[in-house]
């Protein structure tokens, strides 16, 4: 692979279609939209065809969704296309919450993408954000896993499950299973988020992200056995060391908030990340647009 795969796209992920595409999206530096590429290769999504990468939502000019659009993910779900997605309040930035938009299409660039609005968790007051939402099914059951904040916990985030009856509803209240504890998880800020799930092997995996944007921020990964109820917490099992970190023997800084996806034929697992290829930034890391 020719790395950086796509320059300047922050949260990357790939999904892997039966159309023998790769679809890939990712937070672009001006927080303003949601774009969308796909190519045949993992290397092709760098320099996409011309008909092959699409603005195809841009932020509100007022209200919710008007703001810090981050972390987009898309998925084929029932015969149809979603992307989840973070976003703010145009005036309030920080009122982060998950939203959707969905697509018929069977070509998710071609057709129309329509909002779904917000798609509810734990808490949905001013004073909490939601982000990072990802899905997965498992033995016919659809789960949602995402980051929030708890106002009762004194993190900056945490992660939480939950059983999913649509591709934007949940049943119920989601459940915590991760929140930082460790130092490494708590540098600058105290952050779990970015989850995204693996199932190998009889087990679940899924891994995420922790502490400060900048060189700090690295990877942790939560360990589920497949036949456990991973609505229980004490399912997960947390690695106490971060399973990806800053290397600056090969000049990746601050690796995190990754998706999985496979070789074409399946064969092998490939992990996509987001990272830097400098330690120092000047300013506040959100600013700085070369992950």
């Amino acid at each position: 692979f020719h790395n950086p795969i796509v320059k300047q796209r922050a949260d990357s992920q790939v999904y892997l279609h039966t159309d023998g595409y790769y679809y890939f999206t990712g937070t672009v530096p001006e927080y303003d939209r949601l774009e969308l590429r796909r190519a045949k290769t993992l290397d092709g999504l760098g320099e996409p065809a011309a008909g092959d990468i699409k603005t195809v939502w841009k932020k509100h000019d007022t209200g919710p969704m008007g703001s810090h659009i981050w972390a987009p993910e898309i998925h084929f779900i029932d015969g149809k296309w979603f992307m989840y997605f973070a976003a703010g309040d145009a005036k309030n930035v920080w009122n982060i919450k998950i939203y959707a938009i969905e697509n018929d299409s069977a070509n998710p660039l071609e057709g129309e993408w329509t909002e779904k609005g917000q798609v509810k968790t734990n808490w949905n007051d001013d004073k909490q954000f939601a982000l990072d939402a990802t899905t997965f099914e498992h033995k016919g059951q659809r789960y949602f896993a995402w980051a929030e904040r708890d106002p009762a916990i004194k993190t900056n985030s945490n992660l939480y499950i939950a059983r999913m009856d649509s591709p934007t509803t949940i049943v119920g209240k989601g459940v915590m299973i991760s929140q930082p504890e460790y130092p490494w998880e708590c540098v600058k800020y105290k952050v779990n988020e970015g989850p995204a799930v693996l199932e190998k092997n009889g087990k679940v995996f899924m891994t995420y992200s922790a502490s400060a944007t900048d060189f700090n921020y690295c990877m942790g990964m939560l360990t589920a056995d497949a036949d456990a109820d991973l609505l229980d917490p004490r399912s997960w099992k947390k690695s106490a060391e971060p399973v990806m970190k800053s290397d600056p023997a090969v000049k990746v800084f601050g690796p995190g908030h990754n998706s999985f996806t496979t070789t074409p034929d399946g064969k092998w697992d490939i992990l996509v990340y987001h990272a830097r290829n400098y330690a120092d930034i000047v300013g506040d890391p959100l600013k700085d647009p070369n992950r």
